[in-house]
């Protein structure tokens, strides 16, 4: 059985937040492998915990994944300050054919264009992915689970961080399926009456207020923040609002432009001339959002480069999506050349804490070994990019530790989820199933 097939029967996924079935990329050719240990959003740690815990088992899976791939090149990237982490790894590869690359301590360093260019000096082409240059990319956490699929384990933990108003930030490995609300109490609870979840990071993670949110295997964390936080305010506030707001005080300052991740590496991605979109009510959209097809959704220019606070990012979404009606494409440049000043605008996370007002939580969130016992779970049928599970399962069925609970059609994307111990399908629904554990 090939790597690629073990992997998608463990149904392993991008766990660093992209969700996409790594089986895909595995069945692909490159000549370098790269495990992403950059983890850029504020206050988050799993990937560091994953690196000082299982270096070993990250750097078999990228020894794996070279093999799967016929690459010659194996690099783990993480940043300098990450010193336990460092040091781990660097123990953890002696001998193999797998080396370590220093990232600086900048946001967004995990982006997968940034980190290509940086780890290798290629720019991929204009909405294309790191193998069209040669470069297979997949978080360490992804790869610790490559090295477990080919033991023929699945997918059914998560290494999660719950920071920042909590009594003590911790890192958890925790089932898959366990609510928040569990999460947050091995965390010893939230310091605030009102908590407002960043789930999956303050930057690119998704608002919610709802604690009995279930976590998957793309749940990266999740920070907790007063609901009268600024950060929280703004994330919750309308769309309507940041549209209009947008609409009348845009004064095309070209800050959210200039300090683009992807403007600086070359692409046509120019945030001020999208907010120009909000502007129009009939024709002439187009031209303008076109330019930010190529955006990377990584919300600097939102919560850190625009001095009216105002919302670029979410005016590039809804120019995406318009674009993708229209039925229109990304543009694609003949070349892409970085920037000249690309290195010293680069966001540095301390700078960006003190932005967001996070100084306050910056604390170490070191992996715990206390567990979740969770004595039910809410399995989602999707947790990957492409279609949802099909389940095979019935109400009252009773299933073991790791069994799978649905399928994917044929020739279809996605990945299969599987249950995290043995247990009874207490409910079926359209997106989820419910297990209650058994004794």
């Amino acid at each position: 059985m090939t790597l690629a097939e073990q992997v998608r029967r463990a149904g392993v996924v991008g766990a660093g937040g992209g969700g996409f079935p790594t089986h895909v990329k595995l069945a692909g050719r490159a000549d370098t492998v790269v495990a992403n240990g950059a983890e850029c959003e504020p206050l988050l740690h799993k990937d560091a915990a994953c690196l000082e815990h299982e270096a070993a088992a990250v750097v078999e899976g990228v020894r794996l994944a070279m093999e799967a791939v016929a690459a010659r090149r194996g690099v783990v990237a993480v940043k300098k300050k990450k010193e336990k982490a460092v040091e781990a790894v660097r123990k953890a590869c002696q001998g193999t054919p797998v080396e370590l690359a220093l990232l600086g301590d900048y946001y967004p360093a995990g982006d997968e264009y940034d980190l290509v260019h940086e780890v290798t000096g290629r720019l991929i082409p204009p909405s294309g992915i790191p193998l069209d240059v040669g470069v297979l990319v997949a978080n360490v956490e992804t790869l610790a689970n490559v090295a477990a699929a080919a033991r023929g384990e699945p997918v059914t933990d998560k290494l999660v961080t719950v920071a920042g108003a909590v009594k003590e930030p911790v890192t958890l490995r925790v089932p898959v399926g366990t609510s928040l609300r569990e999460a947050l109490a091995l965390a010893g609870g939230a310091t605030c009456p009102e908590p407002v979840l960043a789930i999956g990071g303050l930057m690119m993670g998704q608002t919610s207020t709802d604690l009995d949110t279930p976590v998957t295997k793309t749940t990266t964390g999740v920070v907790v923040l007063p609901k009268d936080h600024k950060v929280a305010t703004r994330k919750l506030s309308s769309p309507a609002s940041q549209r209009r707001i947008g609409k009348s005080a845009c004064d095309q300052c070209r800050y959210c432009t200039e300090l683009c991740p992807r403007y600086l590496l070359g692409y046509p991605v120019e945030p001020h001339q999208v907010m120009r979109t909000l502007a129009f009510t009939a024709t002439g959209k187009a031209t303008f959002s076109a330019l930010g097809a190529l955006c990377c959704a990584c919300g600097l220019c939102t919560l850190y480069a625009c001095p009216e606070d105002l919302f670029p990012k979410e005016a590039c979404d809804d120019a995406k999506a318009e674009l993708k009606r229209a039925g229109l494409p990304a543009p694609h440049p003949a070349s892409v050349k970085p920037h000249p000043l690309r290195d010293g605008r680069r966001v540095p996370i301390a700078a960006l804490m003190r932005k967001l007002a996070l100084r306050a939580y910056d604390h170490p969130a070191p992996l715990s070994a206390r567990s979740a016992h969770p004595a039910e779970v809410r399995i989602l049928l999707k947790q990957a990019a492409g279609v949802p599970n099909r389940p095979t399962v019935a109400k009252g069925e009773r299933v073991r530790k790791g069994q799978a609970l649905g399928e994917i059609p044929d020739g279809a994307l996605g990945a299969l989820v599987h249950a995290p111990f043995e247990a009874s399908v207490k409910a079926l629904s359209d997106d989820a199933i419910v297990l209650t554990r058994l004794p």
